[in-house]
């Protein structure tokens, strides 16, 4: 199995789980947020980054992720490779249609809550399907990002769905429909094949150690 030189991860848990209404927890240790419309494969990159078949949940049904999940990450096997404890943040899915407008309206202000109130949160990724142009929703999640004061990192995903002569194109489709300047980091990944999770974890790990806001 591929493994971070980075980050050897000692142990995963779903620590906090935040609804509408919760209020949301406080860290010392850095957070890593993960955003996307509904089905775009939130769930599957994060059982990819952490090596488990189904420790977050996926669903061939949109819309199954409407809370907030975070999970606690510690790494280090010994003195010499330790990384700080770091939490990676399963945002709500957005874009879904069959949900009724009130709860879009409310995942959606719970989503903008935590990008304007967490003072822990060092990245935002934004998972786009590699396949297809960004969405309005998808347009709208990285304004959002940007507005907040931050740098996203975009993650293209599925990436093992389309032909290698494809790339260079979808790439430059997403970079033009996000409006993304040319300094802002487009990774393609794979959960199937777990191309990516390096490049991926890069990212968390000079973000846990203060490189990145």
């Amino acid at each position: 199995m591929e493994e971070s030189s980075a980050w050897k991860i000692r142990e995963a848990v779903l620590e906090t789980v935040c609804g509408v209404t919760s209020t949301l927890p406080s860290h010392a240790e850095a957070e890593i947020a993960f955003a996307g419309k509904s089905n775009v494969g939130k769930s599957s990159l994060i059982n990819a980054l952490l090596i488990r078949k189904s420790y977050a949940r996926t669903s061939s049904k949109p819309g199954k992720t409407q809370t907030i999940n975070y999970y606690r990450i510690n790494s280090g096997e010994t003195r010499e490779d330790f990384a700080p404890d770091v939490y990676l943040v399963d945002l709500p899915g957005y874009g879904y249609a069959e949900v009724s407008e009130a709860a879009k309206a409310a995942w959606g202000r719970m989503i903008e809550r935590y990008l304007r109130t967490s003072r822990a949160l060092k990245c935002v990724c934004l998972l786009v399907d590699i396949r297809h142009a960004p969405s309005a929703n998808d347009r709208q999640m990285y304004d959002w990002i940007v507005e907040s004061g931050r740098m996203p990192v975009i993650i293209a995903t599925k990436k093992d769905k389309i032909k290698k002569s494809q790339l260079d194109r979808n790439l430059k489709e997403i970079r033009n429909g996000l409006r993304a300047e040319r300094d802002v980091k487009i990774i393609p990944f794979s959960a199937e094949t777990r191309e990516g999770r390096s490049e991926v974890w890069e990212v968390i790990a000079a973000c846990a150690s203060g490189g990145r806001e």
